[in-house]
């Protein structure tokens, strides 16, 4: 963690607007070494040494070599502009700290959902829950060699709609893991513009008032 964060001072406290983002997944998809890789600040996290005693809840299969875990959430921040940061939160994979969730989606502008596509079902609880709340959301595609699927596979396995931005990420790489925030907050900006202008196209579609009787 050091070596990643250890160049980057912490940042003035001047930004009027905080945007909540959080980031969610399946166990050990990346979502820790993603905000680790991204903030700006040295990011804080609650990661805990697995033990035997986690041997019968958590499920390891695929990522036998995983030593480590997140028991709470992770948080960074990244900024957008002189005035604009975005605050990061890293949810907890494991079903039995999935209680936590609920608390983390409150005041959430948008979320991206990280998968591992040789474990494509561990990220339907994520994508369930965000719907669940109506939080806006991106999925990103984290590299880990695993066999290739084309976008429309990942879209039937994950049941995701076309309007919902599907990209491909290297967690661990800083300007990916940017591309994906980048990708989050324009989606988040074109769903904010399409809301204003749908009363609009609502008038537009129902044609010109007409003229009141004389």
């Amino acid at each position: 963690m050091d070596s990643a964060t250890s160049d980057r001072a912490a940042l003035s406290a001047t930004a009027d607007n905080g945007l909540k983002i959080v980031v969610v997944g399946g166990f050990g998809v990346g979502k820790t070494t993603m905000v680790r890789s991204v903030s700006e600040i040295r990011p804080l996290n609650t990661e805990e040494t697995m033990t035997r005693a986690g041997e019968a809840v958590d499920h390891l299969d695929g990522i036998q070599a995983k030593s480590s875990t997140t028991v709470a959430f992770d948080f960074g921040r990244i900024t957008l502009d002189a005035r604009s940061v975005l605050y990061l939160f890293g949810a907890p994979g494991q079903e039995r700290f999935w209680f936590l969730w609920d608390r983390l989606f409150s005041g959430t502008l948008g979320a991206v959902v990280l998968v591992d596509t040789r474990r494509l079902a561990d990220s339907w609880y994520a994508i369930d829950r965000l719907e669940h709340h109506g939080t806006p959301f991106i999925v990103a595609c984290n590299d880990f060699g695993g066999p290739l699927h084309s976008e429309q596979q990942i879209r039937e396995a994950l049941d995701l709609s076309e309007d919902v931005p599907l990209v491909e990420c290297d967690a661990r790489d800083r300007s990916s893991s940017k591309y994906v925030l980048i990708t989050l907050v324009e989606h988040l900006a074109a769903l904010s513009a399409a809301r204003l202008h749908a009363p609009e196209a609502a008038l537009a579609a129902a044609g010109p008032t007409p003229e009141p009787a004389p």
